[in-house]
């Protein structure tokens, strides 16, 4: 590999993007990953026909890496069955491209997890709809809550300091909320806070908090949380476009 850690594939890929793009129609589903405070975000469209992936398309607002691993995942995938195209791996990305240097490989990871969310989504809407029933969620519960109590949702904070460098997502629970997403920033750059309101009500916290370093996502709720033994990802329901996606995180905090 070259002095720059980065291989002639990733620079061919990162120059001269593949399946660059957006798709259109019924038969057309998109996934979509990311995490907007660190600017990493990717969206893939996918086209199924009779099982194989016709056609795919990406959009990524992210670095060099994030469009050559979006690039590479897109040739890996085009042609392929779901069942294969599913089983792509983030070391599959990685070894087209002759290597990502360590620090970049997560953008591989945001690339099979961005193909994973559409091919999700596609299976999904095969699916007959679902009958209503007694056992059906009840109305604002988050999915994969009980399986993290302890392992990245929080209900009370004491120590701060545990949350240094980790991406904090804090939900609105009024203004004991807010000031927490504000003593947060002083340990990590990083801090979500998401609130199901058009806008916060005015008052000096809520000036304070818009003009932190805090990412405010309006208008918004986690509808389910995931990981293997700690939270690792939300999928996130934006209420206003009536659309969802997911960010990666490290920490909740759900305040009671």
């Amino acid at each position: 590999m070259k002095s720059t850690q980065y291989s002639d594939k990733v620079l061919d890929h990162f120059k001269n993007p593949r399946n660059v793009g957006t798709l259109e129609g019924d038969d057309v589903t998109v996934g979509r990953v990311g995490n907007p405070v660190c600017g990493d975000l990717m969206e893939f469209y996918v086209k199924v026909k009779d099982g194989r992936i016709e056609d795919i398309k990406f959009k990524t607002f992210g670095c060099g890496s994030a469009i050559a691993t979006a690039s590479m995942i897109t040739e890996l995938a085009k042609g392929k069955t779901i069942d294969e195209a599913i089983k792509i791996t983030r070391q599959d990305v990685a070894d087209e491209l002759d290597g990502l240097p360590p620090i970049k490989m997560h953008c591989s990871n945001l690339a099979a997890d961005a193909l994973k969310n559409a091919i999700k989504n596609y299976q999904e809407k095969q699916k007959p709809a679902p009958k209503e029933d007694a056992g059906s969620a009840e109305p604002g519960e988050i999915l994969g809550m009980k399986n993290f109590e302890d392992r990245g949702i929080f209900h009370e904070v004491t120590d701060l300091a545990k949350f240094a460098d980790k991406r904090t997502m804090i939900l609105d629970s009024g203004e004991r909320s807010m000031e927490i997403a504000l003593h947060l920033t002083k340990h990590t750059p990083r801090v979500i806070f998401v609130t199901k309101n058009k806008q916060l009500p005015s008052g000096s916290k809520v000036e304070e908090l818009k003009a932190s370093t805090v990412r405010i996502l309006y208008e918004s709720e986690i509808l389910e949380i995931n990981g293997l033994n700690t939270v690792e990802k939300v999928t996130i329901h934006d209420l206003n476009e009536d659309e969802e996606y997911e960010l990666f995180v490290d920490s909740i905090i759900i305040l009671r």
